[in-house]
């Protein structure tokens, strides 16, 4: 039976470091299966052999990763590897690009870095996997797990599928590879803020309809995080004297807001459907002190400077004190700032972290 929790919850949120380790659940697996969709900070190697600007499979990505780089956007684990990890998984979710055979009876990861909600999102850094060829690709694994699994057992794909986690983080790109380069688009010249997060959620709501069609009912939704406050951003626009550009954070807020409204009307609309938000905006926010960073506005890895791709320069050194930053390249975080975020979405510190429920209870049902 799905859950109805309309509690309303601040806006609010403040960095804490966590240890991992208090709440990984080793060999004990929650969930029978996890689907992830999403962006260059879900993808861990379907880009790999796409012809695009827009890849991490080279050193120094993948530094602090055990087998190096991989095709993942940071020096090491990623958000959804480590939600993965304390939903007892013992390994990652295999990319679609290379997920084959029984493998995918434990889920696929399908993000694509430069991909987004619309289809023209990310062009022009080259091929990307949107988000309506995501679920074009979940289709066809659901077409593969009811071979394995079969109708006739007591386990049918449908229930099968319903047990899963499933792990969706869009729309990053559709406004810094979209809506803020006008150089390439015009949707900033076409719709005003209100106006494009209006249309940005109509199109999410019918891919995440489309998800439920394909058998999910435990789905949960990502926001937005604070691209404003990027060093890519900060380099592009500046920041007035603050931490971060505020009108970029302030502009994103509002899909934010409309996400968190469009997770209450499927809940109540589709039958047995439980969508939560996760708000990662507001787990990133305020001081990141708090947690250990030292570096807030500074790529880990040094970066080019004259081009959109803000992503590591080959076979530079990165710094060496990881840790202390926020961010390893102009646009995605280090590791130790996906342990924070992974952790409070997994099990919330704060119940604004997470709406109505955590990941963690969202497994449970």
């Amino acid at each position: 039976m799905a859950v109805r929790v309309t509690v309303c919850c601040m806006v609010l949120a403040m960095v804490v470091s966590f240890d991992v380790s208090t709440i990984r659940v080793y060999g004990e697996k929650q969930v029978p299966c996890i689907f992830i969709f999403g962006d260059s900070l879900a993808d861990n190697g379907n880009n790999n052999a796409l012809v695009t600007r827009a890849k991490a499979n080279y050193q120094p990505y993948g530094v602090d990763f055990p087998t190096g780089a991989t095709g993942r956007f940071s020096n090491g684990r990623n958000t959804v590897d480590i939600i993965v990890e304390l939903l007892g998984f013992t390994g990652s979710i295999k990319p679609f690009a290379i997920a084959n055979g029984r493998d995918i009876l434990n889920g696929v990861n399908y993000a694509s870095g430069a991909a987004g909600i619309r289809e023209e999102t990310g062009l022009q850094q080259g091929d990307r996997i949107s988000m309506n060829r995501q679920l074009q690709n979940h289709e066809t694994i659901v077409i593969g797990i009811s071979k394995v699994v079969g109708n006739t057992s007591a386990t049918t794909t449908s229930s099968y599928l319903s047990k899963c986690i499933y792990l969706v983080g869009m729309g990053n790109n559709d406004y810094v590879n979209n809506y803020y380069m006008p150089q390439f688009y015009t949707t900033s010249l076409q719709y005003t803020p209100h106006q494009y997060a209006t249309l940005l959620i109509q199109q999410f709501s019918h891919q995440l309809r489309t998800l439920y069609r394909l058998g999910a009912r435990k789905i949960a939704v990502n926001g937005i995080g604070q691209i404003g406050c990027t060093p890519k951003e900060l380099a592009t626009y500046g920041n007035n004297g603050s931490a971060c550009v505020q009108f970029i954070n302030d502009e994103v807020q509002i899909f934010n807001s409309k996400l968190k409204l469009l997770v209450d009307e499927l809940n109540c609309n589709l039958t047995n459907a439980n969508f939560i938000y996760v708000n990662t905006s507001g787990i990133q926010s305020t001081d990141p002190a708090l947690a250990g960073f030292r570096v807030v506005d500074t790529p880990c890895c040094e970066v080019g400077h004259n081009d959109d791709l803000g992503t590591c320069l080959p076979l530079k050194s990165p710094c060496p004190n990881r840790s202390e930053y926020v961010f390893w390249d102009a646009f995605h975080p280090t590791e130790a700032l996906n342990i924070i975020t992974a952790t409070r979405s997994y099990k919330s510190l704060f119940p604004y972290d997470c709406y109505p429920i955590d990941i963690y209870t969202l497994a449970q049902l």
